[in-house]
C-alpha cells in the first residue's frame, strides 16, 4: 500500500531560489510511483532548467499558458481536471497574491483556478515579505478557501539573513501530501492509539533498564493508519527512528507513563495497536546519584503495571477499544506462546514473530509475522517489509471491525503493489 502510488501530482514551481528543492521533491514523487507533471512561471526557469524536471518526472513541464499537453489540449485546462493534488513549491510573494487574487495569467495560476484538487502551499520569501500585511492577508483568503500551507521555516535565507521563510525540506512537503490524499481513505473516521518503542526503567541518572525496541513497526503501523485516513495517537518510548508527521505524539518513557497515556485515550479510542515494547520489571528505588561498582546486586526489581490487563479491565466498562491488538516478540514456541498470551490479556487479535531471525523484528527494516484472531485462525506472513506488514495488521482489523477490505487479494499472500 502506497498512498501516492499512480497518483497525479501537480507540483508547481515559481520563481524563488528554493525551486532547486522542487527538484527533490519531484524525486521523491516519482520514486513513490507517483505521476508527477511539472508547471514552472518564466522566472523559475531562471532557477532551474525545464529540462531537469524533464528528465526527472519523465513528462516535459509545462512553461507557457498556450502550451499543448499531449499535443492536443490546453495544458493548464487537462492537467487541472486529471489531477488528484496540486503542491506549488516553492510559492513566491508575488504568485501567492496572484492565486489570492484570482488572477491566470501563467500555467500555475490558470490551473489552481481550473483545479478543484487539494492545493498544498510552500511559501518560500525574505521574512519582511512574509510578515507583511498583504501576504499574510492573502494566505488567509487561501487557507479560507481550503489550501494547506507548509512552512515557511525559521532559518537563514538567501541573502544571508537569519529569519522566518525558507521553504520546508523537501521530505516534510512529501509527508503532508502524503496526510492530505490519505485523509479520506477507507480507516476514515477511524481513531487508532499505537504504542510503539522500548521502555527505560531508570536505575540511576545513568542507567537503565530497557530493550532492543527501535519503534518501527509502530511507527510503520502509524504512517499506513494515517495514509489510509484514520485519526492516530502515537504513544512512544525510546525508538531509533523519528515519529512521523501528521499523528498526535504522546511520549512515554516508562511502563508506567505508557500506562498513564493509553488509559486517558481510551474513551476516545476505537481501535488499541500496542506494538511496544514493554518492560515487565523495573528497579524498586531508582538512584539520584550514580551507583558505584560492585553494587549491582543491591539492585531489587518489581513488575511494572501490565498496560493490556488494564486496558483489558477498563475496556468491561467503557466499552471502548471496539478492538485490541498486541503484539507477542517471541524466541521459541511461537503460536503456543502468542495464543496464550491473547488469552491472558483478552486480546482480539496478536501479531507474533520470532526475534531471534536476523531480517526480522527488532532494529531491522523488515518482518515476518503470524497474526492470530480470537476466532482461532492464523495466517502466516512472507518476509516483507514492515510497511507491508502494518497494511496487512490494518487490513485485518478492519475486517474484524466489520467492514469491507482495502485493496487485498485474499490469494495473493501479500500486499497488492
Amino acid at each position: 500500500m502506497n498512498i501516492l502510488a499512480e497518483k497525479r501530482i501537480l507540483v508547481g514551481v515559481t520563481g524563488g531560489i528554493a525551486a532547486y528543492k522542487s527538484v527533490e521533491i519531484v524525486s521523491r514523487l516519482v520514486k513513490a510511483q507517483a505521476d508527477v507533471r511539472v508547471l514552472m512561471t518564466e522566472a523559475a526557469q531562471k532557477f532551474v532548467s525545464p529540462l531537469t524536471f524533464g528528465a526527472i518526472s519523465g513528462h516535459a513541464p509545462i512553461t507557457d499558458l498556450w502550451q499543448l499537453y499531449g499535443g492536443e489540449k490546453i495544458g493548464h485546462v487537462a492537467l487541472a481536471h486529471e489531477a488528484d493534488l496540486f503542491i506549488i513549491a516553492p510559492l513566491t510573494a508575488h504568485t501567492l497574491a496572484r492565486l489570492a487574487q484570482g488572477m491566470a495569467d501563467d500555467p500555475i495560476t490558470a490551473t489552481a483556478l481550473s483545479a478543484r484538487v487539494p492545493m498544498l502551499l510552500a511559501p518560500a520569501m525574505e521574512t519582511n515579505m512574509w510578515d507583511h500585511p498583504a501576504t499574510q492577508a492573502n494566505l488567509a483568503k487561501l487557507k479560507a478557501w481550503g489550501a494547506a500551507i507548509v512552512g515557511p521555516e525559521a532559518g537563514r535565507l538567501a541573502s544571508g539573513a537569519t529569519g522566518v521563510g525558507r521553504m520546508s525540506e523537501p521530505e516534510v512537503i512529501v509527508e503532508h501530501a502524503r496526510l492530505i490524499l490519505g485523509k479520506t481513505g477507507p480507516l476514515s473516521g477511524l481513531r487508532i492509539t499505537i504504542t510503539a518503542g522500548g521502555t527505560r526503567e531508570w536505575v540511576d541518572p545513568v542507567r537503565f533498564m530497557g530493550n532492543r525496541a527501535s519503534g518501527k513497526m509502530g511507527v510503520a503501523l502509524a504512517e499506513m493508519a494515517r495514509d489510509l485516513g484514520a485519526e492516530v495517537n502515537l504513544v512512544y518510548g525510546a525508538m531509533t527512528v523519528p515519529p512521523p508527521m501528521g499523528v498526535a505524539l504522546i511520549p512515554a518513557e516508562r511502563a508506567e507513563d505508557m500506562l498513564n497515556a493509553v488509559m486517558s485515550l481510551l474513551p476516545e479510542t476505537d481501535v488499541l495497536i500496542s506494538a511496544a515494547a514493554i518492560a515487565d520489571f523495573r528497579p524498586v528505588t531508582t538512584h539520584e546519584r550514580k551507583l558505584k561498582k560492585g553494587v549491582g546486586e543491591e539492585i531489587r526489581l518489581e513488575r511494572t503495571p501490565d498496560v493490556l490487563r488494564a486496558v483489558g479491565e477498563k475496556r468491561q466498562e467503557l466499552g471502548m477499544p471496539r478492538l485490541v491488538a498486541g503484539f507477542a516478540a517471541e524466541t521459541n514456541d511461537l503460536i503456543a506462546n502468542a495464543r496464550a498470551k491473547m488469552a491472558k490479556k483478552n486480546l482480539d487479535m496478536i501479531v507474533a514473530n520470532d526475534v531471534t531471525a536476523t531480517d526480522a523484528g527488532f532494529g531491522v527494516d523488515t518482518n515476518r509475522v503470524l497474526i492470530i484472531t480470537r476466532d482461532g485462525a492464523v495466517d502466516r506472513l512472507p518476509l516483507m517489509s514492515k510497511e507491508d506488514v502494518a497494511f496487512n495488521i490494518l487490513h485485518r482489523i478492519r475486517g474484524l471491525l466489520g467492514t469491507p477490505s482495502i485493496g487485498w487479494d485474499p490469494g495473493a499472500g501479500s500486499v497488492l503493489s
